[in-house]
């Protein structure tokens, strides 16, 4: 049963009904319909990411979180981080504000400085186990490239193995850059001499990720998720 029904959606955000939809069809088809789980989003806020907030880009992504989020959780708010050198903000998108709802949350916000991605995902940690949800989370976290502390990343990410966390990397930008070898490493990491399961998943949304077909980028989004859960529960990490 989904978290929010789609009269729900047709009447909190009617734009989003297609992507509701859309990722319906994902999750049955990946085995995950049904499926409760808490969904945050964590978005890059360096310099190099200011032509995708201009172009609508992460906005596209947050409401295709929304989307997803809709069936797999049931209060049709997605926690955001957005990080740059820093933790730049720790916010919320909501069905009943998503439009324009990025351009409002970062009008509010300094310098775009680098970026670091174990602040964030320090603060992903602390949010959920604040929460005291007791379902497993999946973690969309958007960035156009590698970290400046890669060593500080990995082990964040190796520590986590053993929470109910879930990290689903997206890349913006070229396919060809080396900035993303990191990603590809931390997706490879070896299981379990480096982490108790493998908590993540990386894919790259290309430099106009608004192309990306919803349905490709749902199937993408959720296609790790299933096994995770999988060796997760075996492992005594998810309940």
């Amino acid at each position: 049963m989904a978290g929010i029904s789609l009269t729900r959606v047709e009447e909190a955000a009617p734009a989003l009904v297609s992507l509701y939809k859309s990722a319906g069809v994902s999750l049955t088809k990946h085995g995950l319909n049904g499926q409760r789980a808490a969904v945050y989003m964590v978005v890059d806020y360096s310099g190099s990411m200011r032509p995708y907030y201009q172009d609508g880009s992460v906005q596209a992504l947050a409401d295709r979180v929304l989307g997803l989020s809709a069936h797999l959780d049931d209060d049709g708010t997605v926690p955001v981080v957005f990080f740059s050198t820093d933790v730049d903000a720790v916010t919320d998108i909501a069905l009943v504000n998503h439009r324009g709802r990025i351009e409002q949350i970062v009008s509010g916000l300094g310098h775009m400085g680098r970026t670091s991605y174990h602040l964030a995902m320090d603060a992903v940690i602390d949010h959920y186990l604040d929460s005291g949800s007791k379902d497993p989370a999946l973690v969309v976290f958007q960035t156009d490239g590698g970290p400046i502390n890669k060593l500080a990343a990995e082990r964040y990410l190796c520590k986590a193995a053993k929470l109910p966390l879930f990290w689903q990397f997206v890349g913006f930008g070229d396919p060809g850059s080396r900035q993303f070898e990191f990603l590809r490493k931390l997706d490879e990491l070896a299981v379990p001499q480096k982490r108790a399961v493998d908590n993540a998943g990386f894919f790259h949304a290309g430099s106009d990720p608004r192309k990306v077909s919803d349905a490709e980028l749902y199937d993408r989004i959720v296609g790790e998720f299933p096994q995770w859960l999988a060796a997760a529960r075996a492992m005594g990490i998810v309940q």
